[in-house]
C-alpha cells in the first residue's frame, strides 16, 4: 500500500481574506481568523476543490442538471452510475462526489492529510453554495458530545479533531440458526469492522467560529480507503485498502462510493451511502466506519427532537427472491454474503425533501414472527405499523430498549442501540435504473 503524497497544495484564490496564526507545522497553537459568513466558508472549499484539479459546484451554472424521474437530492453530484445488475457492474449502482482535502488530528496530537466528502449542511446558504442537503437538525448536535470541532489551516483546509484508521480487514462470522428457527445469521457471532474510528472522530462536524454542523465522511488517508469505494475488478475484499484504486482520485478531487438499496414511502431505490456507525455490527455489515463517538448525539430513540432520525431494518426478512420484483430484505441475508453485496435494504420515513430528514438514523430493528414464506418485504412505515398490531412483526428481541419511547412515526417500535450515517442521495424512478449520468467515473 503505497503512502498518500503528504505535500499540501496552496490555493492561490483572493478570496482566502483571512490571516492564520499557525502553520500545518507549528505546535505553537494560537487562534485563526477565520471566515464566519457561509458563503466565505463555501469558497474556501469550492477553491480547494479546483485547486486539487476538480470540479468545483457552481449553484448558478452546476455542471449537471437532474430530471424529475432521476430524483438526486445532491446537486453537486458529479455523475451516477444507476445499474443494478451485479453480474454486469459487480458493485452495484454508485456515485461519483466531490472530494476534499483535509487534516486529521491523530491521537498523539499529530496531523495526517485526509480526504473527506460533504453530504449536507445545517446552514441553508451554505448547503446551498456547496450544492448538498439542507440538514437543519444536525444543528442539535452541538454541545451533545457526538459532534467533533474543527479548525482552518491558513490556505484554508479544514482540520479534524479526530482521525480514522482504514487498515484493519473487515470480517464477519454469521451466527447460526436461533432455537426457535425465526433468526439465522443475524446477529453476528463475530464481527471485526474494516475501519476504525479514534474517540474523537465524528461525522458532524462542527465549523470553526460558527454554530454550523456539517455532514464531513473521511474516505480515505494513509492508512488507506473506505470499503464502500467498489474496486473495479469485483470490489474484492483483498483490496479494500488499496490507494491505486482508480475510484480514489486525489488528482481529481473526486471518489465513486457504492450505493445502498433501500424503501421508503412505498418506493424502493432509495439509494443512500453509509459512511460511519456507532455500533461495530452495522459498520462491518454494511461496510462503514465504526465511530463510538456517534454514541453521544441526542436524542437517542426519540422524533420528533434530537439531530437523528428512526428507520427500521428487519432481522429476518425474506432471503429468496419469489418473482414479485421486490427482491430480498433484511439483516439475515446481508450477514449471510461475503463483502455485503445484499444490501439489507432497511425501510426508512421521509427524504431528504422533507426539513424533518437527517442523515444519522437511529434503527429501529423488527423481526417476523410469521414463516419466511409468508413475509412481505416492509416498504413503508406504514405496512410496518400495521404488521406490528397484527403481531407478524414484533420489536426485534435484541433491542437494547426494551419500551417504545415517543415517537410520531411509531409507537410500536423500541430502539436498537445502533446509529448509522445514512446520507441519502436519490431516489430514481423505475425508468432511470438501468442508466448512468455525469461522469460516473474518475477519468
Amino acid at each position: 500500500m503505497k503512502k498518500l503524497n503528504l505535500k499540501l497544495t496552496m490555493l492561490l484564490s483572493l478570496s482566502l481574506l483571512f490571516i492564520a496564526c499557525s502553520s500545518d507545522d507549528d505546535d505553537n497553537g494560537g487562534d485563526q481568523q477565520i471566515p464566519n459568513a457561509p458563503l466565505s466558508i463555501a469558497e474556501n472549499l469550492l477553491n480547494s476543490i479546483e485547486a486539487d484539479g476538480g470540479i468545483p459546484y457552481n449553484v448558478d451554472n452546476p455542471a449537471l442538471t437532474f430530471t424529475n424521474a432521476q430524483n438526486v437530492f445532491l446537486p453537486s453530484i458529479l455523475g451516477i452510475d444507476y445499474r443494478i445488475d451485479r453480474s454486469v457492474v459487480p458493485a452495484g449502482p454508485t456515485a461519483r462526489f466531490p472530494m476534499f482535502q483535509g487534516w486529521e488530528t491523530l491521537p498523539n496530537g499529530d496531523r495526517r492529510e485526509a480526504y473527506y466528502v460533504i453530504t449536507e449542511a445545517s446552514d441553508a446558504d451554505l448547503a446551498r453554495d456547496l450544492g448538498v442537503i439542507f440538514a437543519p437538525r444536525m444543528a442539535n448536535s452541538i454541545g451533545s458530545g457526538g459532534e467533533q470541532n474543527s479548525e482552518w489551516t491558513e490556505d484554508g483546509r479544514l482540520i479534524f479533531e479526530g482521525s480514522v484508521d482504514f487498515s484493519p480487514s473487515r470480517s464477519l462470522v454469521p451466527a447460526g440458526a436461533s432455537e426457535d428457527g425465526r433468526l439465522f445469521g443475524f446477529p453476528p457471532a463475530q464481527v471485526n469492522p474494516g475501519a476504525i474510528a479514534d474517540d474523537n472522530w465524528s461525522s458532524y462536524v462542527v465549523l470553526p467560529d460558527t454554530d454550523i454542523v456539517i455532514n464531513a465522511q473521511l474516505v480515505a488517508n494513509s492508512t488507506g480507503i473506505h470499503d464502500r469505494i467498489p474496486h473495479p475488478d469485483g470490489n474484492g475484499p483483498e483490496q479494500e485498502d488499496d490507494l491505486n484504486n482508480p475510484n480514489f482520485a486525489p488528482d481529481q478531487a473526486s471518489v465513486v462510493m457504492q450505493l445502498l438499496d433501500g424503501w421508503q414511502g412505498g418506493r424502493k431505490y432509495y439509494f443512500h451511502i453509509v459512511t460511519d456507525t456507532s455500533d461495530p455490527g452495522p459498520a462491518t455489515i454494511e461496510l462503514g466506519v465504526y465511530a463510538p463517538r456517534l454514541n453521544n448525539l441526542p436524542t437517542f430513540g426519540l422524533f420528533p427532537g434530537g439531530s437523528m432520525l428512526p428507520f427500521s431494518p428487519t432481522a429476518n426478512g425474506r432471503t429468496f427472491d419469489n418473482g414479485d420484483g421486490f427482491g430480498v430484505q433484511g439483516l439475515n441475508s446481508a450477514s449471510l454474503s461475503d463483502r455485503q453485496v445484499q444490501d439489507p435494504t432497511n425501510t426508512f420515513p421521509i427524504d431528504p425533501s422533507d426539513p424533518s430528514y437527517a442523515p444519522m438514523w437511529d434503527a429501529h430493528i423488527t423481526e417476523f414472527t410469521v414463516p419466511e414464506a409468508e413475509r412481505p418485504i416492509l416498504r413503508s412505515f406504514e405496512q410496518i405499523n400495521d404488521l406490528l398490531e397484527q403481531g407478524i412483526l414484533i420489536p426485534f428481541r435484541g433491542n437494547a430498549n426494551p419500551d417504545p419511547l415517543e415517537n410520531s412515526l411509531s409507537n410500536l417500535l423500541t430502539a436498537t442501540g445502533a446509529i448509522i450515517n445514512c446520507p441519502v442521495i436519490t431516489q430514481p424512478d423505475d425508468s432511470v435504473i438501468g442508466t448512468q449520468i455525469g461522469l460516473p467515473r474518475n477519468q
